[in-house]
């Protein structure tokens, strides 16, 4: 993973009409918006002198199901559906772009192509076999060695993975990690990143080392994930895949996970800006 400085900078905007939570994320050039209230008017102006501030090519809201028209209105654009996301009530994303390059997507096609291959894919909650490897939920103490997994898979990634002490604190907090061994070193790891507010989970932080690919091992993770939320009545789970890897979006697809949407040119993963692919599901109905 390229060393580079992940800047972003949370804060709590409020007037006496309305009150956002504002997250400014300087690494992949964007605003989001991940939870308000009040005047939708007065919340975009606000967004407005933001920009003036910081110069984003990208604002991502979570807008309530009563407020995505205004949005619309105001020149905004849907571009996924977060089902059930505000304890059961839909989350609408919507995206304001204020640049041309950022709004639009040289693999969109592609990505359109790749996502109905995805679904010729039989569905099933069957795991695979994984002979030789240990899946167990993960402990502080890994940190070290996840970070090390992290740092070789991806050469850029949107969170500062490749920081033992950035995962240290996820773990202190709301995200749990599960990983599978080999020979008793790490070589696959899934998280879940769970939001106490409004009861859902993000599936996020997918890697497995190349040589231990096409094994089932995020799969594996993935359903020992599903069923730790499970236990902590968390049912709304969602996952945001890279939309040009047909590997993860299958598997979340084989999961019986439904796709409701793509954000484009999301954040910076890899080596460039990346769209990206939203998949949800209910667990309740498993």
């Amino acid at each position: 993973m390229r060393e580079v400085k992940v800047m972003t900078e949370d804060r709590v905007v409020t007037s006496t009409d309305y009150t956002m939570d504002v997250s400014l994320d300087f690494f992949n050039e964007r605003m989001k918006i991940e939870d308000y209230r009040g005047n939708v008017a007065s919340i975009h102006k606000q967004i407005i002198r933001l920009l003036d501030e910081h110069p984003f090519t990208k604002v991502i809201v979570k807008s309530r199901q009563e407020d995505w028209k205004t949005f619309i209105e105001l020149g905004y654009q849907f571009e996924a559906l977060y089902t059930g996301y505000f304890n059961g009530s839909d989350a609408y994303s919507m995206a304001l772009f204020t640049e041309n390059s950022r709004r639009t997507s040289e693999y969109w096609i592609y990505e359109d192509e790749t996502i109905e291959q995805v679904k010729e894919i039989p569905c099933t909650l069957e795991l695979p076999n994984a002979p030789g490897y240990t899946v167990r939920k993960a402990e502080e103490k890994d940190a070290k060695e996840l970070s090390n997994l992290y740092q070789a898979v991806f050469e850029i990634y949107p969170t500062p993975m490749n920081d033992p002490d950035y995962i240290e604190k996820l773990m202190k907090h709301d995200s749990i990690f599960y990983v599978a061994e080999f020979d008793g070193r790490i070589v696959s790891a899934a998280s879940a990143d769970i939001n106490p507010t409004y009861h859902n989970a993000e599936l996020t932080d997918c890697a497995t080392l190349p040589d231990h690919r096409k094994n089932g091992l995020m799969k594996i993770l993935i359903a020992k994930l599903e069923n730790d939320l499970k236990e902590q009545q968390i049912y709304c789970v969602y996952s945001i895949a890279r939309a040009l890897s047909f590997g993860m979006n299958a598997v979340f697809h084989q999961r019986k996970y439904v796709y409701t949407g793509r954000f484009t040119k999301n954040c910076n993963i890899y080596n460039k800006l990346e769209d990206m692919n939203l998949w949800i599901c209910d667990l309740s109905r498993r």
